[in-house]
């Protein structure tokens, strides 16, 4: 018995030994602020944050993958209770809706494939891509509506998916689940910031369009008599569509199809006569915008560029201000096109659109006078964009252009050489020199400096050293004076404190290296200065990631990088690269979507998000698939804008008089609604219409 007794007593100290050996070996820590946070989810698991249950979504917030208010199922309490145990604030979040991108089912295709087995999306998508005529479009199997958590989607009669509105939360299980990328979140945010990409069902005229106007959804509109929403949808991209309606040089229309069968629709008159509809009525048709943010942006130029920025961050929920030179804004807008061509009172109606969208203008206020970064900065400005425009604009603004100096340290080299002899000018010739580009005119500016008493200069040249833009003998002269030169490189990021810069960054273009160079000058070879985001540098803010308005007693550190570019130059590198406007833009339409895209740049900074553009981004060296040809396309008569007589122009009145009513309907019914491979086909044309494709 007692042997027993001390067998079962041995035998239980090795089982607790092991036991305490495995609770060692085996200890899995959980973060107890992990447990505070599942405790505060209501534990519904029902996978609409994206993560397999409220555990894993508690494990992304506290590790800073998933937001506070990442919970679909929950109500703000929980998102402000979460916010409180991870010592965060929270921001008004704008609510996310599914939005279908396709128009053309597969019951409207000319030519469709039966399938038998398979019925799921992306079973089908594997296999072959499904449906045989259109290979991007919805397979129309339903596989989103059977995943969605929330019974928000359902398949309607054209075997398209529909969202219902009011049970959709935005958790983006159906974006997940569509092979074809066709269902995706939208909302105002989600609109601005979108550059489109290959895998989208865009039309011709919109990959054309410099704004990306949809161009196809807003002439729909006007074929539905809804001028209303047509104008909506205009603003989406453009807050001039009243001006743009008269000066637009219509690159879409070169890309419509129906110069296959006849003649373009005329889209821009269409765009001009809705503008004008709303205008004759003098109700203001606003798109929508983001919670605010209360997050204040300084806009410094208000030309086209300026406002459009202003305008896109005042949707994005931002408090954006414009700081103009002049008394006037618009720019070239208002003083180098006639008013026959465009009326002032016409620019003014779109420019008060902008005003009303939540922008404030101070004109007469230059930054660099009584208004400058440091300033700004302290007046709680969390980002300053330079849009100050090119030579053209100057000109308007008179002699003190000259002495134009937005950003310290930052002047152009056809000011510098113009004025060389100047005490301003000498005085840039101390301390340490940066050229960017210029050539011969670069080596004739660092020879200057030089002489002016710079401590070090050096010429940075986005030409490779194989293929230099001057000659032999003046490389050598370059680096008889001490000159640097640095070929393939161009600069990125410039850094300054207070009034001062204090560094440029420059980086190698074939190898990607990056080197600092000292500068308290920054020369630039252009006709104006370049685009820049200029924010307090985040050692300012101890990398809190939290904007805090500058100590008044110390000098705020910033820096300033470009905005993303346009997608057709996407991966040039630095300012002054191909694609950069070296002067004022060709046309106003591409001055409005630099503008969208500075805006999307700022708020992706202020979120400390790196400026860039998404994969397989859309661009006119794309291969895409796309129509050559049109059949069974019944010939319309393309509408002809009527003209003003030669009196009637004395008398003031514009030259290009718009279209009437009957005239928009009947061109508006021109369009054929295509998308990137298909077209649908009108009541009055044949049922064996068919699109060839290459």
């Amino acid at each position: 018995m007692v042997e027993a007794l001390f067998l079962m007593g041995g035998l239980g100290l090795v089982i607790g030994c092991g036991l305490a050996v495995a609770s060692k070996v085996f200890y899995v820590y959980v973060d107890p602020k992990i447990l505070e946070v599942e405790s505060a989810l209501p534990g519904a698991n029902c996978g609409g944050c994206g993560m397999p249950g409220c555990s894993a979504n508690a494990e992304a917030i506290v590790a800073g993958k998933s937001s506070p208010g990442s919970c679909v199922a929950a109500g703000p309490e929980v998102s402000e209770a979460i916010a409180k145990i991870m010592g965060v604030s929270l921001e008004a979040k704008e609510p996310d809706i599914a939005k279908p991108g396709c128009t053309y089912g597969v019951d409207e295709a000319d030519l469709k494939f039966n399938y038998e087995g398979l019925k799921d999306c992306r079973a089908v998508a594997l296999l072959g891509g499904g449906m045989k005529v259109c290979r991007i479009g919805c397979l129309g199997l339903g596989t989103c509506a059977r995943a969605c958590p929330f019974n928000a989607i359902a398949m309607g009669p054209q075997g398209l998916p529909v969202v219902d509105a009011k049970r959709c939360t935005g958790c983006g299980t159906c974006e997940r689940v569509c092979p074809k990328h066709i269902i995706n979140m939208s909302s105002v945010t989600r609109r601005i910031l979108r550059e489109y990409t290959t895998e989208e069902c865009t039309t011709p005229c919109q990959r054309a369009c410099p704004a990306g106007i949809d161009i196809r959804e807003y002439i729909l509109q006007i074929s539905r008599g809804d001028y209303e929403r047509s104008v909506q949808v205009i603003k989406e991209r453009n807050p001039f569509p009243t001006v743009i309606g008269r000066i637009c040089p219509r690159p879409c229309e070169t890309d419509c199809r129906r110069k296959y069968v006849d003649e373009p629709v005329a889209i821009n008159c269409l765009k001009r006569y809705v503008a004008d509809v709303e205008k004759e009525k003098g109700e203001r048709i606003l798109p929508y915008k983001a919670p605010s943010t209360g997050r204040k942006i300084a806009v410094i130029g208000g030309g086209a560029e300026g406002l459009s920025t202003a305008f896109f961050s005042a949707r994005l929920g931002h408090v954006p201000t414009v700081f103009e030179a002049t008394s006037n804004t618009g720019g070239l807008l208002r003083t180098a096109i006639a008013a026959y061509r465009l009326p002032s009172e016409i620019l003014d109606w779109d420019i008060e659109g902008i005003k009303e969208m939540g922008v404030e203008i101070k004109t007469g206020t230059p930054l660099g006078g009584k208004v400058s970064m440091a300033s700004l900065f302290r007046e709680g400005f969390q980002a300053i964009f330079l849009a100050s425009g090119g030579w053209d604009s100057r000109l308007t603004r008179g002699k003190d252009a000259d002495r134009e100096e937005p950003v310290p340290g930052m002047i152009l080299l056809i000011d510098f050489l113009k004025n060389r002899s100047s005490d301003r000018m000498q005085q840039a010739c101390r301390g340490n020199v940066v050229i960017a580009g210029g050539g011969a005119l670069a080596l004739d500016a660092a020879l200057a400096c030089k002489k002016g008493g710079a401590k070090d200069v050096t010429i940075v040249l986005r030409e490779p050293m194989e293929n230099p833009v001057f000659r032999r003998s003046h490389i050598n002269q370059a680096q008889k004076e001490g000159i640097r030169l640095l070929f393939d490189s161009g600069i990125r990021r410039i850094i300054g404190e207070g009034e001062h810069l204090t560094s440029v960054e420059s980086v190698c273009i074939s190898e990607e290296t990056v080197e600092d160079l000292p500068a308290q000058t920054l020369i630039i070879a252009s006709g104006r200065f370049p685009e820049l985001i200029l924010t307090q540098s985040i050692n300012d803010h101890e990398g809190s990631g939290e904007f805090r308005i500058p100590n008044s007693e110390l000098p705020v550190k910033w820096e300033g990088i470009p905005p993303y570019k346009n997608p057709e130059h996407y991966g040039r590198i630095g300012i002054l690269a191909k694609g950069d406007e070296l002067s004022d833009f060709s046309a106003m339409i591409k001055a409005i979507g630099a503008g969208r895209r500075a805006a999307a740049s700022i708020h992706q900074m202020m979120y400390s998000i790196l400026p860039s553009l998404p994969d397989r981004v859309l661009t006119p060296d794309s291969d895409i698939q796309n129509l050559f040809s049109l059949s069974g396309v019944t010939l319309k008569t393309r509408q002809i804008m009527p003209l003003s007589s030669s009196g009637e122009l004395e008398k003031g009145i514009e030259i290009e008089k718009g279209f009437t009513r009957d005239m928009a309907q009947a061109e508006a019914d021109r369009c054929l609604q295509c998308g990137l491979i298909c077209y649908k086909r009108s009541e009055d044309e044949p049922k064996e219409g068919s699109a060839a494709g290459e």
